[in-house]
């Protein structure tokens, strides 16, 4: 089965944006599980034209400068209060344009009693927060917010085994800077598979003036960047094994977007959620221990809980002869990674940036929540 759908949701998509072609490659069962694991290929239909400029980088640029004087003359203890304000600001387009979607994917997830108003206003808030985050970091200002990093020991006890491990990050607005930097001050060396586009935007403007310096805090962080795009995917394999085999940590953040293959899982009461393949496939493959990992702001700009879960660890994790893919075993670490994420969406619903639709893909329209898809 073959659908056409868009790159991108529909705030970020410029009338010229890449369009691509899924299909269907397999549906997997796990037996011992009795579910199904949906499997897609990605491919480029169209390649878009990049933008020079767009109604979105003048906001961001007004953003960006006004969260900076803020960091910078602003005492911590009125941020949350700033940020919430500021959210309000276009709440009646937020609702007319993004909310009804939003409301669906959480409903069909957490359950129809959930106040689905509440969450996204708190999201609206959490999404300013986040850039108030980078702005204090780049102001070098006086703030120490507190980070605990749990489930450090499991992460160093795969080590010891000596074939590396891949931590898998879901799309949590502290995830981006907050996650990377708990596993630093922890000792953790780490390299981030990346798009080259990460950041706020995609034109010519945005990658040029908007997304370094993002970037730039993040990678005091990190031990190196793995930036790719699809022209590069196999380069990109190649050094991530080599990093995997010096038994080093790679970072992948949970984005369809990137790669060529993706897949369908069901999760929560009648949701279904998209999650990346090339984690599944690292760790079946190569014998990488897996691990997910979620990071959360407990207090605003006070504390933040970056939480790394036991190894992920199918009952039968056994690598095909030859390294060949097995894609039951694929499935079945997909099935456990979304496990974990549905954990954590039930602790703070409101801090996750992008939800999946509430349909499946080959019936939805929307097949994907609109939302800040930043990737890594």
């Amino acid at each position: 089965m073959r659908l056409s759908w868009f790159a991108k949701s529909r705030n970020h998509k410029p009338p010229s944006a890449a369009t691509f072609r899924s299909e269907i490659i397999a549906d997997i069962l796990v037996p011992e599980r009795a579910e199904h694991v949906r499997f897609f290929s990605r491919k480029l239909v169209h390649p878009g034209r990049t933008r020079r400029f767009s109604n979105q980088d003048l906001r961001e640029s007004l953003l960006a400068a006004f969260y900076l004087v803020v960091a910078a003359s602003v005492p911590v203890r009125w941020w949350a209060a700033i940020c919430e304000r500021m959210s309000r600001l276009r709440l009646k387009r937020h609702m007319r344009k993004q909310f009804p979607a939003y409301a669906a994917a959480t409903r069909a997830v957490l359950g129809a009693g959930i106040d689905a108003r509440g969450l996204f206003e708190a999201l609206l808030a959490a999404r300013h927060r986040r850039r108030l985050q980078l702005a204090a970091h780049l102001a070098g200002f006086r703030w120490s917010p507190t980070i605990r990093l749990e489930g450090q020991e499991g992460l160093r006890a795969a080590l010891l085994r000596g074939h590396g491990a891949i931590v898998w990050c879901d799309q949590f607005t502290s995830q981006t800077i907050f996650g990377k930097r708990a596993l630093h001050e922890a000792g953790i060396e780490a390299h981030q598979v990346s798009v080259n586009s990460h950041g706020v935007s995609e034109s010519m403007f945005g990658l040029r003036f908007l997304n370094p310096p993002l970037v730039k805090v993040e990678n005091r962080y990190l031990k190196s960047r793995i930036v790719f795009d699809r022209d590069d995917a196999y380069q990109v394999t190649i050094r991530i094994q080599k990093i995997l085999k010096r038994n080093g940590v790679v970072l992948m953040t949970n984005t369809i977007h990137a790669g060529t293959t993706f897949t369908e899982v069901a999760i929560g009461e009648s949701g279904w959620t998209h999650l990346a393949s090339a984690p599944a496939n690292f760790a079946a493959r190569g014998g990488a221990a897996l691990f997910a990992m979620s990071t959360f702001e407990t207090v605003p700009f006070r504390e933040y809980r970056a939480v790394v879960s036991p190894e992920l660890l199918p009952a039968e994790a056994e690598i095909g002869r030859d390294g060949a893919k097995d894609m039951v075993l694929q499935a079945r670490y997909i099935l456990l990674k979304r496990d974990r994420l549905l954990e954590a969406l039930r602790l703070f619903p409101e801090q996750m940036l992008i939800w999946s639709g509430s349909r499946r893909l080959t019936e939805a329209s929307d097949n994907a929540m609109t939302g800040d898809d930043t990737g890594s």
